[in-house]
């Protein structure tokens, strides 16, 4: 009895600190995230797209858009794609092995004909069939190749691709026309920069027109609404705050951009995880750490990649257990790193972090819910302490949310009406109650 006294009083002293030291990260998180988006806030101006174009310094870019069953969306996605406000760049679609329409739907909407490309096969990746080119979009390639994958589908591109960067997007999303123009700059004014990643937005609810987002809506749906606010948060607090300890170690695969030869020194994407996004950026940290190099991987509040989320339970299932496994798959593979001063800060705080606070979060929190009942058949839970605990740890939380969305409808302007505004501070209430 004294030993299982003894570890519920170890366990209550654990999670106490464990608590403590995961919200002093979140205030730190907080506080870089306001002072980036403030700053840009105010310097939004002077990056307007006319001083940006009118530039003669610039990198081309390779879009990237590996695509397995798009035949409804995919030609809108291309068009929007092709419609980029860029000096230079080139659009290659990945078709990997579809068993729907979507290549012939790309045939018939950009004129496609078969060619004869000759290039490096850097990279592994399943055999191409064909390779076309439009003939009312010279910068517009499409590869037919075997089902691989997206990261193989995306190796397969970066075979392919003649430029510089290459930006790797979703084929169901949407960027906007500004989004290469603002990552880009940020490749020119500093060549130590490796990677960037902008802000991902839900899609649902917008008004779009031929591929271009004209407004930004509430959708109708509880789960969509829930995912404005939890998307702002983890962009404008998370990869924010990141970013400005220099130990960022996602960006996300519906939109990132990156210098080519650096990702194929590392070898490209990892065919052999769901969390290949991840991992590219985590092994790029790894390798640029071990030979000493200095360099940059940074998140900024801009560009801005609209994407479909998920409208249901069942499929937003599906992707939060697709994002667990890829984060343990990611966590083992670079295992070397956790608490190894030789990476510095990504072995010391970064990957720790995200081993104890993400990839155990669920243990900790259901072994809470089960040892709750049993404190309280003990004797050992003390109902006011726990009260207040209970609402310090929600208040917490609706303030951080708060927060996040105040930098999106505020400072950053982008639900234009005001019952949108109102309904996401309210719906942040919710969010920390039930639905995290």
């Amino acid at each position: 009895m004294r030993v299982l006294a003894w570890f519920l009083f170890a366990y209550q002293v654990s999670v106490l600190w464990y608590f403590a030291f995961l919200n002093f990260l979140y205030a730190l998180f907080a506080l870089f995230g306001l002072r980036m988006v403030a700053r840009y806030a105010r310097e939004l101006s002077e990056l307007a797209l006319k001083d940006l174009l009118e530039r003669e310094a610039y990198l081309p870019v390779s879009i990237l858009v590996p695509t397995y069953n798009e035949e409804k969306t995919i030609a809108a996605s291309v068009r929007s794609f092709l419609a980029l406000h860029y000096p230079e760049f080139e659009v290659i679609v990945v078709a990997d092995g579809p068993k729907d329409r979507t290549l012939e739907v790309l045939k018939e909407t950009f004129r496609l004909v078969e060619v004869d490309w000759v290039y490096r096969r850097v990279l592994p990746s399943k055999p191409v069939r064909a390779i076309y080119r439009s003939l009312s979009h010279p910068n517009l390639l499409v590869v037919d190749k075997e089902n691989g994958g997206k990261a193989d589908a995306l190796n397969a591109g970066l075979n392919l691709a003649r430029y510089p960067l290459f930006c790797a997007v979703d084929a169901d999303s949407l960027l906007d026309a500004q989004a290469l123009l603002r990552a880009s700059r940020l490749f020119l004014e500093d060549d130590r920069v490796l990677a960037v990643g902008g802000t991902i937005r839900p899609l649902n609810g917008a008004v779009v027109r031929e591929g271009v987002v004209e407004a930004l809506r509430l959708p109708r749906g509880f789960l969509e609404k829930m995912q404005v606010i939890e998307y702002a948060r983890a962009f404008f607090l998370g990869r924010a705050g990141w970013s400005a300890m220099g130990a960022l170690l996602i960006i996300s695969g519906a939109f990132g951009l990156f210098r080519r030869e650096a990702a194929l020194r590392v070898g490209g994407y990892r065919t052999d995880t769901v969390g290949e996004d991840m991992e590219l950026v985590v092994r790029l940290h790894r390798r640029a750490r071990e030979e000493g190099r200095d360099y940059r991987i940074l998140y900024t509040p801009d560009p801005i990649c609209y994407t479909e989320v998920p409208a249901d339970l069942a499929t937003l299932r599906k992707q939060r257990n697709r994002w667990h496994r890829g984060l343990w798959e990611v966590l083992w593979a670079h295992r070397a790193m956790l608490f190894n001063p030789r990476y510095g800060r990504l072995g010391l705080v970064a990957m720790p972090y995200f081993f104890v606070f993400e990839a155990l979060a669920p243990v900790v929190e259901v072994l809470g819910y089960l040892l709750l009942p049993v404190f309280w058949a003990l004797g050992l839970l003390h109902p006011e302490f726990a009260l207040l605990f209970l609402l310090l740890a929600l208040g917490y939380g609706v303030l951080l949310s708060q927060l996040a969305v105040g930098m999106e409808t505020l400072l950053l302007q982008r639900y234009p009406r005001l019952g949108d505004r109102l309904a996401l501070l309210g719906l942040a209430v919710l969010e920390a109650l039930g639905y995290r």
